[in-house]
């Protein structure tokens, strides 16, 4: 039975978990905190912080491979565990390329993908003086996730809101929806595509608001969508699974976003609404075994419960009994004990062939499922 790591222990690590039970395989988990959604999931759980190099470094020496739920990791462990034949998903090698904007950013351009054009700007003097580049989005190069990292800057007078450090300063694009793609890619180098997904963000929090799947596309764009979401991936010659990030706009022109090297929120819903989860699609890359089914059984809606405003504690969950009553829709809470605004607490998916049905049910749990305190 393989032995294998999950650095970090969120909701990413526990719906991981949740889908090994499948599996022949005995799970360890490093986290610092012992309340952490994933903790009492696991065989065996660690505390210790995931961007210290011993911890990650001793964590991983006794394993056959490891894998991240989180980019925030330390790669230089992973690099040594790695050269001492520790199989890591992603590659350690994709982990720094992607956990630095700036990074990320510079390996599009390097094989000709389209994304939106950039000016790195080192610190705040040098954002200054690129006035005329505006309207654009600064984002922090390291430590950025969930919308944190992100200013958007319109005028002259947003300059001081950007960041002081190394960033990415990117043209606003006018978007006509946002996309995204979960792909997965075996060691092999097989590539297994699920249908793309549509993002509708909560634009006071910057974060997912609720997804649509499939996404509305016409042929041309989906084919260049799925196009471009495959030599993303197959660029960074490693096997694991990757949301990729995309931007439509009214052309029907398709740009990169960003990637996430991992499972991701857009692709939650495929837990229900797809044979093969992203969760147990990167079990089958991890154990060797074949790349599952990514077709969807029917059309989905997953919408986020967030912690509600004006509320920080141990969580209370409002209208949880009427959301359950509700019957295509699947509820999953992800055992945080403490919430506080903005904060992801779990969610749901509404699964059915109309699309009218769909939305009205998202609206409905939207208003209806709150996490207080």
């Amino acid at each position: 039975m393989l032995k294998i790591g999950i650095l970090g222990g969120g909701q990413l690590g526990r719906m991981l978990l949740q889908a090994a039970a499948n599996y022949p395989v005995e799970t360890f988990v490093l986290e610092n905190d012992t309340e952490c959604p994933a903790a009492h999931l696991c065989h065996h759980f660690t505390k210790g912080d995931i961007k210290d190099f011993d911890a990650v470094y001793n964590f991983g020496k006794g394993l056959d491979a490891l894998t991240i739920e989180i980019e925030n990791v330390n790669v230089e462990a992973l690099e040594k565990l790695e050269a001492e034949g520790v199989k890591v998903y992603p590659k350690p090698s994709v982990l720094k390329t992607i956990k630095n904007k700036i990074l990320q950013k510079q390996y599009y351009q390097q094989h000709q993908l389209p994304s939106p054009a950039f000016i790195i700007t080192n610190n705040l003097d040098e954002l200054k003086q690129q006035e005329s580049f505006l309207p654009a989005v600064h984002k922090i190069g390291e430590g950025g996730y969930d919308g944190k990292g992100v200013q958007l800057l319109r005028t002259k007078e947003d300059i001081a809101k950007g960041f002081d450090a190394p960033s990415v300063l990117e043209k606003m694009v006018d978007i006509h929806k946002e996309i995204a793609q979960m792909v997965a890619i075996n060691s092999t180098g097989e590539t297994a595509l699920y249908p793309p997904v549509e993002m509708l963000f909560d634009p006071t929090l910057n974060l997912l608001d609720y997804q649509l799947c499939p996404a509305e596309l016409d042929e041309k764009t989906k084919s260049k969508a799925e196009a471009i979401a495959l030599s993303v991936v197959r660029n960074f010659k490693s096997p694991g699974i990757f949301a990729v990030e995309m931007f439509v706009d009214k052309n029907g022109d398709v740009m990169v976003n960003e990637t996430a090297p991992r499972a991701h929120n857009s692709g939650h819903h495929t837990i229900e609404a797809n044979y093969s989860s992203q969760f147990d699609m990167q079990w089958r890359i991890m154990l060797g075994y074949p790349l599952g089914n990514t077709d969807a059984i029917l059309p989905s809606i997953m919408v986020n419960i967030i912690g509600a405003e004006g509320f920080s504690g141990d969580v209370k969950y409002e209208g949880l009994e009427e959301v359950l009553k509700i019957e295509n829709a699947f509820v999953h809470l992800y055992g945080k004990k403490q919430t506080k605004p903005g904060r992801k607490m779990g969610h749901v998916t509404i699964m059915s062939k109309e699309k009218q049905e769909l939305l009205h049910q998202s609206n409905k749990i939207k208003r209806t499922l709150v996490a207080k305190a």
